[in-house]
């Protein structure tokens, strides 16, 4: 038989593909992935997919270890249309983080959820074994635990990230996802107005994430100035 979803022939005994990771069967028996997972919530979050992909967020840290280091990961292509098969084994460690962390987000944005949940652990344990994980690579796998609904774990790479650099902006851009949706609005409102009181001297300094992550920054700019004038809510 073949991968309905790119093409390659697969045994009759596999469960997943071994050249893209969809699950056999799942296009036409679909379920969500975690049905309560933030992503299916946040809007904004469906902007934050457009805007890193568009931005290039995935070039940063993070070697797999173990066998998925010697999988072979398919990248979205230009344009689109199919995908092309790479090993990862043969990355940089950042380029093996960067190819699954845009692999399980172009997933997810596609609609193919299982995939992007067999990819997911790969992507974690990548940034998890860093040398020197910084503040981006701090956000990628906050940006990462929000799409398994795990919040606290989101909550815990934004502290992290101040930690770090005590007025990075990625770290109330994750709070306030994490506060937005739990519907606890004080605190949402919270980690906007910190964000907004830092934003103009952090982009001053021109740090290589903010303008990697432009059109994120952007889109929760939007975001959190509407909320200063009244009209700003969590995302739902």
């Amino acid at each position: 038989m073949n991968c309905s979803s790119c093409g390659k022939p697969l045994p009759d005994t596999a469960q997943f593909c071994h050249n893209c990771g969809a699950r056999v069967g799942a296009q036409t028996a679909a379920r969500g992935w975690q049905a309560a997972a933030p992503w299916a919530l946040a809007g904004f979050f469906v902007g934050v997919l457009v805007g890193v992909l568009a931005d290039g967020l995935f070039r940063r840290p993070g070697p797999a270890g173990g066998a998925e280091t010697t999988a072979a990961v398919a990248a979205p292509a230009a344009g689109g249309g199919g995908a092309a098969s790479v090993d990862i084994a043969n990355m940089t460690p950042a380029e093996r983080a960067s190819r699954l962390y845009t692999r399980v987000m172009s997933l997810h944005a596609a609609g193919k959820a299982d995939s992007a949940e067999f990819f997911l652990p790969m992507a974690l344990q990548a940034y998890g074994m860093l040398p020197d994980v910084t503040p981006d690579a701090h956000y990628h796998i906050g940006v990462l635990q929000l799409t398994s609904g795990n919040m606290p774990a989101a909550l815990a790479e934004a502290d992290t990230i101040q930690k770090q650099v005590p007025t990075h902006l990625f770290a109330d851009m994750l709070r306030a996802r994490v506060y937005g949706l739990r519907r606890d609005t004080k605190n949402y409102e919270v980690a906007c107005r910190s964000y907004l009181k830092h934003e103009p001297a952090e982009l001053a300094k021109k740090r290589p994430e903010y303008t990697e992550h432009a059109g994120t920054i952007a889109a929760f700019h939007e975001e959190a100035t509407g909320l200063t004038k009244g009209s700003g809510t969590p995302a739902s």
